[in-house]
């Protein structure tokens, strides 16, 4: 993670630098706003850059990881790869097949590992949810999210 951080932070300004970085899964705004409180970016700025960073991957994973699948199952390769993302997700479903798209919400908006808009994304597509509500569903939980994670890296007085 500390050398992801420093490639993008040495080759890009410090809000292309942390745009970036929340798009890629497992960091998304989650590990991109502490970068740009580290980097002593404006709050409001880190946010702003880190959310919309982050939701951009939503977009494509709820309306096209369907036809990005089928085209790359015909290599035995990615087939085993998709399998096993298929298999680790859906070992997460419980709390949205219980709760619908406030589980959705809910899910992507609890800032722990695992969680996410990636994550989240993908169990709405897994799980045949209508895309525009899980997509809905999904910004919610990451702007709640971010202002979580704001809130913990900046220190609760942000909000006010």
């Amino acid at each position: 993670m500390e050398a992801i951080k420093d490639f993008f932070i040495n080759h890009f300004t410090h809000e292309v630098a942390v745009a970036i970085l929340s798009m890629l899964p497992i960091v998304e705004l989650r590990g991109a706003i502490p970068v740009g409180v580290a980097l002593s970016m404006p709050y409001r700025k880190t946010f702003l850059l880190s959310f919309i960073g982050s939701s951009i991957p939503a977009f494509f994973i709820i309306w096209l990881i369907g036809y990005i699948f089928l085209f790359l199952r015909r290599i035995n390769f990615f087939d085993r790869l998709i399998n096993k993302i298929t298999i680790r997700t859906m070992k997460r479903r419980d709390q949205i097949d219980k709760y619908g798209y406030l589980g959705l919400f809910l899910f992507v908006a609890i800032p722990l590992p695992g969680t996410g808009v990636w994550t989240g994304s993908l169990l709405s597509h897994l799980l045949g949810m209508n895309k525009l509500k899980s997509l809905v569903a999904v910004i919610l939980g990451n702007l709640t999210a971010g202002i979580i994670v704001l809130s913990i890296s900046a220190g609760i007085g942000v909000l006010f």
